[in-house]
């Protein structure tokens, strides 16, 4: 802690890894590509989950959970699947080991080869489909509304903690209906479930929309996402809810039979978040001092530090400070008394505003004496003194201020960076001087999308949902277009 930040001016990515680890949210592991969460940035996980999966079961979806090895030949089942994974999985082939006759430590066992290959699992749409077709018989057994916590593999070549790395932690959902409707419903509202999450309790903006072909989801026939803007102008794909139509029913020959006496195949959706929320949190809020958490996230919304120079002042401080602590933790306030003897009360100052912890109060002798605390507010660095007959009302009122401060902020920011073009040179120009979302026309075509992408590394994000028709022309071929798509460089 005593060596600063790199600034976020001077090198953002760097700046980034760097706060990650100083703020003890995760570090590399010994295993390459792969991340130690550490208790502080699980703690954060664990309230997006816990909010995540109380929004998931006031929907009516319930939690199961799947194998996380998966037989190779259920992934050639659904070609377009396989396609899009294939140069991701990470792939068992042995089921034992044994010691090396030379004495040169453990090898694996050559008789000991598996019959069929094993993928770990990079997602669990094969897996689950083939245990869909024994639950499903007919129309009654449908929908099937079921969420997965796991974890999955995905082989990564270059990786960064939260935002790409070898192994992360999601939630995968999985549902079956018996009309296309009905999965198209679901796969929107999964998409809105989890925009107002993020935009409620993390405190970033998205933008709704929907993948152009070549970007959806690998066997899905329409994907729904939410893009975020990061501090460097850098689309971030914030959570996605697929559309899959018949085509894992018909891979796996899941049907039921209907109401009316025929069999049809069913239809499907699935929808997922990981740990990469993480890394937008941490992008979109923090600054060159450390992490800014939203209230609604931070493992402890208010730390109080006691200044002191004697045991006798710190018993005055300690019981005097007890009366709130109870007060604010009864309304639901996650509080940290921070009455450690082993560090002085600057370098927890720093620590805390390191962590982002919404609110500090810090309790002196004086303020014994004039009954008034020192309260800081860590999105503005402003600080200010509050009466202590007042701080139980006062400091809620205060974390719900900060919330909507932060996510107002991040919204202005993310709509100051939203431009309009309409030529090529234009594009080009704004990419790589302003940043941020480019709304232009585009022809429609892979073959477009892609020479963009080539030319500029510029992908699009989205086709708002909220897009108006309008008449245009391609910003690279000038060929018709009626809507115009958010293009971006991304993470």
């Amino acid at each position: 802690m005593a060596k600063k930040l790199t600034s976020r001016t001077e090198d953002y990515s760097k700046w980034y890894n760097e706060l990650v680890v100083k703020a003890d949210l995760a570090e590399n592991s010994g295993v390459r590509g792969c991340m130690v969460i550490k208790p502080y940035g699980y703690a954060i996980w664990e309230k997006i989950q816990a909010e995540l999966d109380k929004k998931f079961k006031e929907t009516g979806h319930v939690n199961a959970y799947f194998p996380l090895l998966i037989p190779k030949s259920y992934f050639s089942k659904e070609a377009s699947h396989v396609d899009g994974f294939a140069k991701e999985c990470a792939v068992v082939t042995h089921y034992r080991l044994k010691n090396d006759p030379n004495g040169k430590g453990i090898i694996v066992d050559e008789d000991a080869k598996l019959e069929e290959e094993l993928i770990v699992r990079p997602t669990s749409e094969t897996i689950i489909w083939h245990t869909y077709r024994k639950w499903v018989q007919s129309y009654r057994d449908l929908p099937i509304l079921v969420n997965q916590w796991a974890n999955v593999v995905r082989w990564e070549m270059r990786t960064r903690l939260f935002l790409r790395t070898t192994e992360f932690l999601w939630q995968e959902g999985h549902t079956a209906h018996a009309t296309r409707q009905e999965a198209l419903t679901e796969a929107q509202l999964m998409c809105n479930i989890y925009s107002d999450f993020v935009q409620d309790f993390m405190a970033i903006p998205v933008i709704k929309g929907v993948k152009s072909e070549s970007e959806r989801f690998a066997g899905a026939l329409e994907t729904y996402c939410i893009e975020a803007l990061m501090q460097d102008g850098k689309a971030l794909q914030a959570g996605t809810s697929h559309f899959l139509g018949q085509n894992f029913a018909k891979a796996f020959d899941v049907k039921f039979q209907t109401k009316e006496g025929g069999l049809e195949y069913v239809w499907a959706t699935s929808w997922g978040v990981s740990t990469r929320l993480m890394g937008a949190l941490v992008m979109t809020h923090s600054d060159d001092n450390g992490l800014v958490l939203p209230p609604n996230l931070a493992p402890w919304q208010v730390v109080i530090v006691p200044i002191h120079r004697t045991d006798e002042q710190l018993e005055e401080i300690s019981a005097k400070a007890e009366g709130f602590i109870k007060a604010l933790r009864a309304k639901g306030v996650t509080v940290k008394y921070d009455d450690r003897t082993t560090h002085k009360p600057g370098w927890k100052f720093n620590e805390y505003e390191l962590k982002g912890v919404p609110v500090r109060i810090a309790i002196g002798p004086k303020d014994l004496e004039k009954g008034t605390v020192e309260v800081a507010r860590r999105d503005t660095l402003e600080k200010q003194y509050m009466p202590m007959e007042e701080v139980e009302t006062k400091v809620p009122a205060l974390l719900e201020e900060i919330q909507k401060n932060l996510f107002q902020r991040s919204l202005d920011f993310r709509d100051e960076h939203i431009t309009k073009v309409d030529d090529f040179e234009t594009f080009k120009e704004v990419l790589e001087t302003k940043t941020g979302f480019l709304s232009c026309h585009w022809d429609g075509t892979a073959e477009t999308e892609n020479k963009i992408k080539d030319l500029t590394k510029a992908t699009i994000r989205c086709i708002p949902l909220d897009t108006v028709e309008e008449d245009g022309k391609c910003i690279l071929t000038g060929n018709p277009s009626k809507q115009r798509v958010l293009f971006a460089k991304a993470y």
